[in-house]
């Protein structure tokens, strides 16, 4: 069995703060993740970065095949050795927001799959907005993420945390938060305790929208400036005049000071709808 921890000593690493790397060492909390992902003996799981290849030894004692997403090179000579006895696990260097998963998965799965990470934490909100609109065969996601991100992943409309996140989690997902996880039990700590957060993607979307590109964007438009009104904000991003955007507001049933926090998904699909039927 390779160590991490010994095969991280022997090639001179340690975690770096700039890729925010945290490493976790502890083999019953990491059994506890792959429980908590529903990573199943026969599922495909592409892992989000891997590190030290802890979670990925984990992973590959319970899944069919695992590929590992690493963007540090460094790290590839540690994971080669610390897999070696994972006949069904294998590691490549990528970054994860570059990559063509869409085509990493049909050459390495050939079928739907399952993404697991331990996620950068600067970089939680751009991957998750990346990959749950990307429409990818993959089935769930699970992510460690700080754990105020978690909050605001499931955030209702009203809640402080409530923004673009959350709305994007809901709409193509059924997120829920499986563990809490103490600072301490990473290498080093961050400064953060973590959240384990499991999102099942949908089959289809909970509400019906013509073009999901327009509701997308009007999703990321109504929090572009939390004090203006939805009217208001909806000029500025599609270049309307103030009587076409309140008649979208309206049309869709809304009051004409609404802001973005206090709707939820089936309002901005009602918004989308109308903003696509009004005439230009």
């Amino acid at each position: 069995m390779g160590d991490p921890r010994e095969a991280l000593r022997r090639y001179g690493l340690r975690p770096k703060r700039g890729l925010g790397q945290n490493f976790l060492f502890d083999e019953a909390l990491l059994a506890r993740l792959v429980e908590a992902a529903g990573i199943a003996p026969g599922d495909d799981v592409l892992e989000i970065g891997p590190g030290g290849g802890t979670l990925t030894r984990a992973l590959a004692a319970r899944a069919r095949r695992v590929l590992a997403v690493e963007i540090d090179g460094a790290l590839l000579p540690v994971l080669a050795e610390v897999l070696a006895d994972c006949p069904n696990a294998a590691a490549v260097q990528g970054d994860i927001l570059r990559v063509e998963m869409a085509a990493l998965a049909a050459e390495r799965f050939g079928g739907r799959f399952k993404a697991v990470g331990n996620l950068p934490y600067h970089l939680t909100t751009e991957l998750l907005t990346k990959l749950l609109p990307a429409r990818l065969p993959m089935d769930t996601l699970a992510v460690m993420v700080q754990r105020e991100v978690g909050a605001k992943m499931l955030a209702r409309p009203g809640d402080p945390g409530y923004g673009p996140l959350a709305v994007y989690c809901r709409y193509f997902a059924e997120p829920r938060r499986m563990l809490d996880v103490p600072a301490g039990c990473f290498t080093p700590p961050p400064k953060v305790d973590s959240a384990f957060m499991r999102l099942d993607l949908r089959e289809t979307p909970p509400v019906a929208c013509a073009d999901e590109a327009v509701l997308l964007r009007v999703i990321r438009c109504a929090f572009a400036m939390r004090r203006k009104t939805l009217v208001n904000n909806l000029q500025a991003a599609f270049a309307l005049d103030r009587t076409r955007a309140l008649a979208c507001v309206e049309g869709a049933g809304l009051l004409p000071d609404v802001r973005g926090e206090a709707l939820g998904v089936a309002e901005y699909a009602r918004v989308a709808n109308r903003l696509l039927a009004s005439p230009s």
